[in-house]
């Protein structure tokens, strides 16, 4: 299996196109049932949501569009360990809740990851 198609984990989208997110960064979950347990926090129509495995190469491909990506702390080790594979330079060494710093109330901590220069 190429880097590229390594699956990193799943995003979520309605049937017309609208993208689950984060502010402006694409939410990328570990797994398709912590995906489900984000889309239950939002407040929309939950019926419409399609969720879609991605995979390394399409994060890239859409990172080097100028996109953000909100990865949770297993998409991002997952992406992390592709992407140091890959020398991509600019990456935090983890995703963890920075010493000090308190998880969200809600539980959910994103790692935003936006790279200029790919």
């Amino acid at each position: 299996m190429r880097q590229s198609d390594k699956v990193i984990g799943y995003f979520s989208y309605t049937n017309s196109g609208e993208v689950f997110c984060d502010g402006d960064a694409c939410v990328i979950a570990g797994s398709e049932e912590l995906m489900k347990s984000y889309l239950s926090k939002k407040p929309s129509d939950k019926n419409n949501d399609l969720i879609k495995n991605t995979r390394f190469g399409e994060i890239i491909n859409g990172m080097n569009k100028g996109g953000a990506y909100a990865f949770d702390e297993e998409a991002f080790a997952r992406f992390l360990s592709v992407a140091k594979l890959n020398k991509i330079p600019g990456l935090p060494e983890d995703g963890s809740v920075p010493s000090g710093q308190e998880r969200p109330k809600d539980g959910i901590h994103f790692i935003r990851i936006q790279l200029t220069g790919l």
